[in-house]
């Protein structure tokens, strides 16, 4: 657990993230709403889900709980399989 007043500067750096990564979650959204095309929006998927981990991961380092870093790892197995199934998808949609 970060204490603020034992580490000023990584409290303020948590903090300073946990905004980044929420704006950056935002901008994403928009993105993903607004997408001119599947693969886009697909791309756009992974990098929200992306941003979702870092979020996880800056909870983890305030809280000091390290058993949300299995849902962290969890999310991104299941990235990494939807992005796998995505690409037999757009291979055998490309063959057609």
């Amino acid at each position: 657990m970060i204490q603020p007043d034992t580490y000023p500067v990584l409290s303020f750096a948590v903090y300073f993230s946990f905004a980044c990564l929420t704006i950056s979650l935002f901008a994403g959204l928009y993105r993903l709403l607004t997408g001119p095309s599947l693969p886009d929006r697909i791309v756009v998927m992974d990098l929200i889900a992306s941003l979702v981990i870092g979020l996880i991961i800056n909870y983890v380092m305030l809280t000091g709980q390290p058993v949300f870093l299995n849902v962290a790892v969890a999310i991104a197995l299941l990235v990494f399989m939807g992005n796998i199934a995505f690409a037999k998808y757009l291979k055998r949609r490309v063959q057609q």
